[in-house]
């Protein structure tokens, strides 16, 4: 496991989620949020803030970005001391930094890849630009000790989590997985509740979670929502 693993957050600016999207009648700021990882064989940088969209895309969301290469330097890094970038996936505001960061390796589910290739999905110059270099996965994989991708789908059929196996416990690193940690919270409720026995109807609950069960997480970390969830340790 990578013992010496430290997680920092870098905040990467914000958007406005207009009324329309939130299910509500107001609309919502939300943080961008990355993460960088050190690790004993080098930094990893999980997603890379806001990048340019179109003049639709800019008027709907209002996105304020923070210059990932400040945000780095804020925590005593460059760009050039980054050794590995991983993507939960590649919609604008998550990978808006990757071609700062040319000749890195970024690890990328292959359909994830394929749907941003597609067209209509993203913005192309933030997928395939100059020194670009991906590493693509068709599943899980251990990607450094005590490091492991897992497919977390349902925002994105290619969305990815990371996992960070650290001395103190497991963090994972969410992306949008779930929106919220709120929302994270509840379908390990539902996992719980289906797993004593309770009678349904229950709520249905994305699958992957009996995987990162496995890992026995003590925080999870998510893109859009600067809470942390964390296990409760009580009983039905």
């Amino acid at each position: 496991m990578g013992k010496n693993m430290s997680v920092r957050r870098l905040d990467l600016g914000y958007f406005i989620r207009p009324a329309s999207e939130t299910g509500g009648p107001q609309p919502r700021v939300e943080p961008v949020l990355a993460y960088l990882v050190q690790h004993d064989h080098g930094l990893i940088l999980f997603d890379t803030g806001i990048g340019k969209a179109d003049p639709e895309t800019e008027g709907h969301y209002r996105p304020r970005r923070r210059d990932l290469q400040d945000a780095l330097s804020a925590a005593g890094v460059t760009l050039d001391d980054i050794s590995l970038v991983a993507n939960c996936h590649l919609h604008f505001d998550h990978c808006g930094g990757n071609p700062l960061l040319g000749g890195k390796p970024i690890l990328v589910q292959d359909v994830e890849l394929a749907t941003a290739r597609s067209g209509g999905y993203t913005f192309d110059e933030l997928i395939d630009f100059p020194g670009v270099s991906y590493e693509e996965l068709a599943g899980e994989a251990e990607v450094r000790p005590g490091v492991w991708i897992i497919p977390t789908p349902g925002h994105t059929q290619g969305h990815q989590s990371l996992i960070l196996q650290q001395r103190d416990g497991t963090v994972v690193l969410a992306g949008q997985a779930h929106d919220f940690a709120s929302h994270f919270a509840s379908d390990q409720l539902a996992r719980r509740a289906a797993l004593h026995g309770v009678e349904q109807p229950l709520p249905a609950y994305q699958h992957w979670l009996e995987r990162l069960a496995e890992f026995d997480p003590r925080r999870v970390l998510f893109a859009h929502d600067c809470s942390v969830w964390e296990p409760s340790r009580s009983t039905f």
